[in-house]
């Protein structure tokens, strides 16, 4: 790959276990949490990728151990062609600022005792990017940016709205001009009404200077919207990954339809009639004790044998489109033969 081409974020074999331990006073590992198991995907400057998946299926995990937040097992994170995995978080210190964190709740994420402008100026200061003298000038020019109130820097963060504080947030992770976000289900803690406020200034933003998204997110209409790109996930794998339209018109892996199949579809509500919904039997199980072979397979309508006995591998189907499936099919088509790789 040429160095124009070169990806801003490529994640190899990403692995995160928590460890279980028991109780007493020796507590010993008697477990792995495989939160996320070997995932793989790229990014690209300015690009966007949605993470979609059930809770509990690694996604936010995902993030966190992007930014380090988590140390990761195994694998790589490679950004600007550096492994940031084995970094320790004095050697990350230079690579903060290109990687920021939008968190999902806007009420936690913010310390109730600092007010506004405190809470923004603290990665200017901490970074030193901006002179003392320049940073509440800084700090009102993003609060500017992101829709709020510039005279407002003196209050606490009790005294704005949900959406309002989720921009606080948003200015805080945009204060060092990142190359990177991750938004981390930025706007499922925010009334309806709020969400496409808050969606439109992400993409704004995005545009304005040039940021690459990871999207996490369960709501696939948000994702679609502000995504071109979309992986879904299933019990720390990625089970598919493709274009927006490959994955909202032509999914092939049977969770993909399945999610699909519970979103309302105004298109199909106009014509009449209404999408045939797939109801997933049982739980889903125990990122403790993962089933063998395919993880989905356990609740999954077209499980045979082979399921049980091999992983699937993310194989090609067309263009950048990856399931993986063994009988990996567009909705209403079924293989009867496993899928296997070209030549």
């Amino acid at each position: 790959m040429s160095e124009a081409h070169t990806p801003l974020l490529e994640v190899k074999d990403l692995v995160k276990y928590f460890p279980v331990k028991s109780s007493g006073l020796i507590r010993r590992t008697i477990g792995q949490v495989q939160a996320v198991d070997g995932i793989n995907f790229e990014l690209g400057a300015g690009e966007s990728l949605g993470l979609v998946g059930e809770s509990g299926c690694g996604k936010s995990t995902t993030g966190r151990v992007l930014t380090k937040l988590y140390e990761p097992t195994s694998g790589q994170i490679m950004f600007e062609g550096t492994d940031l995995a084995p970094l320790s978080s004095k050697q990350m210190l230079p690579y903060r600022k290109d990687i920021q964190l939008i968190f999902q709740d806007p009420y936690s994420s913010l310390n109730p005792r600092h007010t506004v402008g405190t809470i923004v100026a603290t990665p200017l200061r901490v970074h030193s990017v901006v002179p003392e003298k320049k940073i509440m000038d800084r700090v009102k020019e993003l609060l500017e940016v992101v829709g709020l109130n510039p005279e407002h820097y003196n209050r606490y963060p009790s005294e704005f709205s949900g959406g309002q504080r989720q921009r606080i947030g948003i200015a805080r992770a945009l204060a060092l001009q990142p190359k990177l976000m991750i938004a981390d289900e930025p706007v499922s803690a925010l009334d309806v009404s709020i969400q496409a406020q808050v969606i439109n200034l992400l993409q704004g933003l995005q545009k304005e200077f040039n940021i690459a998204f990871l999207f996490i997110a369960h709501d696939l209409a948000v994702v679609r919207h502000f995504c071109p790109r979309i992986a879904v996930m299933y019990l720390g794998k990625i089970v598919e990954i493709g274009d927006r339209e490959d994955i909202y018109n032509n999914p092939h892996h049977p969770y993909t339809q399945a999610l699909l199949s519970a979103v309302p579809d105004v298109k199909q509500a106009e014509v009449g009639g209404r999408r045939e919904r797939i109801m997933l039997e049982g739980d889903v199980p125990s990122p403790i004790n993962p089933p063998s072979g395919c993880r989905f397979r356990t609740r999954c309508w077209k499980a045979q044998d082979i399921c049980a006995r091999e992983e699937p591998p993310l194989l090609q189907i067309g263009g950048p489109h990856q399931a993986a499936c063994h009988f990996a099919a567009p909705m209403g088509e079924e293989h009867g033969t496993p899928v296997r790789a070209s030549a």
